[in-house]
């Protein structure tokens, strides 16, 4: 096997179709970060426990420092880039701008993306689904207040922790284990 073997590799990254050769061991993260030159999205960790390299694979949130960039050939990506249409701001960037959700803005564009498909996934109803389903992407200034403030006045969610909105049923990730 030679080590320096490179794979073609076909994706589209913020709705531009891009092409490359990469070595197999080598990181969606990087590939982003390196080939790309998308370094809004971050490295923290580097094992999967921050949330700040949060990017959209074809809708659904990832940590991009947990996959192989030639394990998603022919996907697409969304980063932090690429939720502006233009000069537009997506509301969620608006929101985080408006609600000062952040602090030095190292986790903000996991945080972000993260957030994006939060939304999409349409299970948090209330302030406390928000923080448990954003609960993967840290903050290390502690911002979690303001970024969950943010989120939930892009959601419509209005109320306080432990108060559940729509059908009046509490979200619950099932029971937990001590």
């Amino acid at each position: 096997m030679d080590l320096h073997q490179e794979y073609p590799l076909r994706l589209r990254i913020n709705g531009q179709d891009r092409q490359f050769a990469v070595q197999s061991w080598v990181t969606l993260l990087d590939l982003l970060r390196e080939r790309a030159g998308l370094t809004g999205t971050k490295k923290g960790c580097d094992h999967g426990q921050c949330g700040a390299c949060t990017v959209l694979l074809d809708g659904k949130r990832i940590n991009s420092c947990m996959t192989l960039a030639v394990m998603q050939d022919g996907r697409e990506v969304t980063t932090v880039e690429g939720l502006a249409k233009g000069e537009q701001l997506h509301p969620l960037q608006q929101a985080f701008i408006d609600c000062d959700a952040f602090q030095c803005g190292y986790c903000t564009p996991g945080q972000l993306c993260s957030a994006v498909g939060l939304i999409a996934e349409g299970q948090a109803k209330s302030v406390d689904d928000v923080r448990e389903l954003m609960s993967g992407n840290l903050c290390r200034c502690g911002a979690y207040p303001l970024i969950t403030q943010a989120v939930t006045q892009v959601m419509g969610i209005s109320g306080t922790p432990g108060e559940a909105v729509g059908d009046g049923k509490p979200f619950t990730t099932g029971p937990v284990l001590a």
